[in-house]
């Protein structure tokens, strides 16, 4: 512009008369392919739309109360799971004491379902209720009744665990042992028990000592009835 100014003062022309023209510059190819990329990046650039950048939180929030929606079916649906069992076991409980159910919950509680002992006599061997190098004469009915008087230690025949202790030493104590839940011994007629109701015996060990006033009786049981096929055998005794 100062050149076109320079050029009117030349030619004395004044200066509020002439008129300039800019001319813009004609870009290139180049140029105008520089243009369009920056335009697209610039677009690229460009803030989201609000409307759209608001919805991924709105849809995550509706996908997460879907799934708590779904936990809280579940649960309700144990709940009720529950109170039908317990309502069942009720009801059977009241009208059906023998089912199946109530049947197996005792057995839970008493242990009765896993720790059942159904052995029965003929399961075990039985050891000398004397020691063998006591000089004692042993008998036995036939009954099945083993019956001796001396003054020696008493074992027990099997290992198990004493039930009852009863009498006293004036008229003898008597004590009943428990094999299994099926197979038992009493002895009876002792002057001494060296164990108490709830512990266990052996059979090396002496469960007790009699001094020879009172006969000592022993005999076995299955479910409550007497055995009888007892035999003695040079102190050793034996299942018939």
């Amino acid at each position: 512009m100062n050149e076109e100014l320079s050029y009117a003062e030349m030619l004395e022309i004044p200066v509020e008369t002439v008129t300039v023209n800019r001319r813009e510059k004609r870009r290139t190819k180049k140029e105008d392919l520089a243009a369009q990329v920056v335009d697209r990046v610039n677009g690229e650039a460009e803030p989201e739309d609000p409307a759209y950048a608001e919805s991924r939180p709105i849809a995550r929030e509706a996908a997460e109360d879907g799934r708590a929606r779904r936990a809280r079916r579940v649960l309700w649906a144990e709940f009720a799971a529950v109170c039908a069992l317990c309502a069942t076991i009720f009801l059977t409980n009241i009208f059906m004491t023998d089912s199946a159910i109530n049947t197996f919950v005792r057995g839970l509680w008493t242990g009765e379902a896993d720790t059942a002992d159904t052995r029965t006599y003929e399961d075990f061997t039985l050891s000398p209720v004397v020691n063998e190098y006591a000089d004692v004469e042993l008998a036995v009915s036939d009954t099945g009744v083993l019956t001796f008087t001396a003054a020696c230690s008493v074992y027990a025949p099997c290992a198990g665990e004493v039930t009852a202790v009863n009498g006293d030493a004036e008229n003898g104590y008597t004590v009943e042992l428990a094999h299994s839940d099926l197979f038992s011994t009493v002895i009876s007629g002792l002057s001494n028990v060296y164990f108490a109701e709830g512990e266990s015996v052996l059979t090396n060990v002496p469960l007790a000592y009699t001094d020879g006033t009172h006969p000592v009786r022993v005999t076995f049981y299955e479910e409550g009835s007497l055995i009888s096929g007892v035999t003695v055998e040079g102190g050793t005794l034996a299942w018939n």
